[in-house]
């Protein structure tokens, strides 16, 4: 008998019992959607963190007070005092490859208008900040440096700050709100960034000049951080040294000291954020290929019982001059039948939902073409593996007890 009448005969086998072989094909067809949509939810959310990142700025840089050791026991680094205006001043004068440069200081808190209230942070920076961040300015204007040196007492808000405190279609120019009990006038509105891939809210805040937030709300002489802008992306590691040199000579550290300090690029996040993405998304992608497994073991027990249902039948095709080798290759042409077809409809399935389901979830979603060839791959293999035990048995039935078995 050659291959070609081997599966016609297969597929008619597989359609003569039909809710049986869709049962079979049902666990294959959840298994490989299952590993798309998680695939596609790994892929998107890496992508979504990524361009998110990017908005900010590749060339991003952040330096931030180290953590030290004190009495034996190692403190946390918000709760350092390394940075100072000093330090700020030295980056202004000697940096070579920075851009833009600004101090950071903040507090969380509630912020006040007549009845209304709600809780967020302030932000001390410099007018550089909004450059560096790549924000911009809807409405009104953004502080300047004689505010700075003033110390003056104005503001620019996001967009949630102006719906909580005043409502929508309000002009909140010019109106003075409390933070802490400070009273601080709005000078401009931040354009809406909406929400971060963390859930927060990024229009719920309020910038301010760095050294209002420091002497007025925060009372403390040094920065929570310092974030610069590098020429280039290219030069971010140029730009790290630069930064390192000038604090390590500011701060007197010896060479063979450790820095109290940290400076971290955007694109080092950004690979950071990948590897734990890439992680997420391989153990989301184990945790449903297990569903796969499942589904082989189910097309193995459905083919043995068809080869005891059909043992009578084999023993027939056996005595008319059918070899144990083509008997075989019926039966595991039949699995593959079932793994295969049960894939194809999987991949529909997962695509759909991926393309679909879920952006209505607000999930992000992206088809990795690989994931579609490595579901529909291990379709195959299943088809192959675990139809080969029920093949294996079905070709060393003697034929004489299979045609007197009942």
């Amino acid at each position: 008998m050659n291959i070609q009448n081997l599966i016609k005969v297969s597929i008619r086998a597989v359609f003569s019992n039909k809710m049986r072989s869709f049962l079979s094909m049902l666990g294959i067809i959840i298994g490989v959607a299952a590993v798309i949509a998680m695939m596609s939810i790994g892929q998107g959310s890496k992508e979504s963190i990524r361009q998110e990142l990017s908005t900010m700025g590749t060339n991003l840089l952040t330096v931030r007070p180290g953590a030290d050791m004190r009495g034996g026991v190692r403190q946390d680094p918000s709760a350092m005092q390394t940075l100072k205006i000093e330090d700020y001043e030295s980056i202004i004068n000697e940096k070579k490859y920075v851009t833009y440069v600004s101090p950071e200081v903040t507090s969380g808190g509630q912020v006040i208008y007549g009845n209304n209230n709600t809780n967020t942070t302030i932000y001390g920076e410099s007018p550089e900040y909004l450059q560096i961040k790549q924000w911009d300015v809807e409405k009104g204007e953004c502080f300047t440096e004689e505010d700075i040196k003033k110390s003056a007492k104005v503001c620019v808000v996001g967009k949630t700050i102006v719906d909580e405190l005043f409502g929508e279609n309000v002009d909140p120019i010019g109106k003075n709100i409390r933070f802490k009990s400070i009273p601080m006038k709005i000078i401009g509105v931040l354009k809406s960034k909406g929400y971060n891939s963390w859930g927060m809210d990024q229009d719920n805040v309020i910038i301010a000049p760095y050294t209002c937030v420091m002497k007025r709300i925060a009372a403390q002489t040094y920065f929570s951080s310092i974030v610069c802008s590098a020429i280039t992306e290219e030069l971010s590691d140029d730009a790290i040294d630069e930064l390192t040199k000038i604090l390590r000579r500011n701060h007197k550290i010896k060479d063979e000291d450790a820095d109290d300090f940290t400076i971290r690029s955007q694109a080092e996040m950004m690979e950071t954020l990948s590897s734990t993405m890439d992680t997420v998304t391989l153990i989301l992608g184990i945790a449903a290929g297990f569903s796969l497994l499942i589904a082989g073991i189910g097309i193995m027990n459905i083919m043995l019982v068809s080869v005891t249902e059909r043992t009578k039948e084999i023993g027939l095709r056996m005595a008319v001059g059918a070899t144990g080798f083509v008997i075989s290759i019926q039966f595991l042409i039949e699995s593959i039948i079932i793994s295969v077809t049960g894939g194809i409809f999987g991949v529909l399935l997962g695509i759909a939902a991926s393309e679909w389901v879920l952006p209505l979830f607000a999930m992000p979603s992206i088809v990795p073409l690989w994931s579609i060839l490595l579901s529909f791959s291990v379709c195959v293999v299943i088809g192959v593996l675990f139809g080969y035990i029920p093949a294996r048995k079905a070709a060393n039935m003697d034929p004489i007890e299979a045609i007197r078995h009942e």
